[in-house]
């Protein structure tokens, strides 16, 4: 009876040591699975959505080594007393308004602050679609027309076999994508996983076999479309997303902070939704968006 329960001692013993030896081994692994498990928590979504670094891998985005641009500052605006209550009914962090390429409000809330680099989630779409058109006007891509697989042969045999890169950009590549963020196995949380626990997103993406619809013929919107997209720009030009970026659109805005993407384990930028900066520098963007791709005298984005 002894010898038994020294045996069940041992083997118990041995178990918790393997247990707390995985657990140390994997501690990273398993510090960001919980991460994106509880990333809409209720009691930690908005340290969460200000402090993204803290959770995921991530890629740094160099601003350049020009001066900070000025933001023009407006008259102050009087907000209508109904916006005090939409920024507390959709928990807001920052409101900022630019009126006639003016600030003329800002404010942060939920206790986060002004140097805050906040997630953009799909915003950073916008940015890789800036990104591209002027690639498109210096020649990267030969043609809008070109199936994606040109530049990304590791889609071949994929849902996106077949697409062209113009059937991507307007997101009708026809690739089933089940975008439900509160379905545990959806493809987007999924995808997530993948993201959180170091995996490949291009991997994410190649495995990607079903089709829903022929590309073109149906829009939808899928935001694995836009990491394709820059896996395209990757294989045109033989560079990363963050470098590109940073050259053609970042430094040419004089960001006041450095940004961020979030990234998988192979250091391949999130640019579907991983990118992080502060709300004026935002705003900047905006503001060059406004005028037409034009910002403080320099045409940054093609202004068709």
């Amino acid at each position: 009876m002894k010898t038994i329960l020294g045996w069940a001692i041992r083997i118990g013993l041995m178990a918790l040591l393997a247990a707390l030896v995985l657990a140390l081994w994997k501690r990273e692994e398993i510090a960001r699975l919980w991460a994106v498990n509880t990333l809409f928590d209720e009691s930690r979504i908005v340290a969460n959505f200000s402090h993204m670094d803290r959770a995921f891998l991530t890629v740094p985005l160099a601003r350049g080594d020009a001066p900070v641009s000025t933001l023009p500052q407006g008259a102050a605006m009087t907000l209508p007393e109904e916006v005090a209550a939409w920024i507390e009914a959709r928990s807001v962090t920052s409101l900022l308004v630019l009126h006639d390429g003016r600030v003329v409000h800002k404010s942060y809330h939920q206790g986060t602050k002004p140097e805050d680099l906040r997630i953009s989630w799909s915003m950073a779409k916008s940015y890789l679609s800036a990104l591209f058109g002027i690639l498109v006007e210096e020649g990267a891509i030969a043609s809008l027309e070109d199936p994606v697989t040109e530049y990304a042969p590791a889609l071949a045999g994929s849902a996106y076999d077949g697409a062209s890169i113009r059937n991507v950009l307007q997101m009708t590549s026809g690739v089933t994508f089940d975008e439900d963020y509160l379905d545990y196995h959806s493809d987007i949380n999924r995808m997530g996983r993948v993201l959180a626990l170091g995996g490949s997103m291009d991997g994410f993406a190649a495995g990607l076999s079903a089709r829903e619809a022929e590309p073109g013929a149906r829009w939808k919107y899928v935001s694995i479309d836009t990491h394709v997209l820059g896996m395209v720009l990757r294989g045109a030009t033989g560079r990363d997303i963050p470098a590109l970026l940073s050259e053609k659109v970042i430094a040419p805005l004089g960001l006041e902070a450095s940004p961020y993407y979030l990234s998988d384990g192979e250091g391949v930028a999130f640019v579907l939704g991983g990118l992080n900066m502060r709300s004026r520098d935002y705003a900047r963007f905006g503001l060059m968006f406004e005028q037409m791709g034009e910002y403080q005298g320099q045409q940054v984005v093609p202004r068709d």
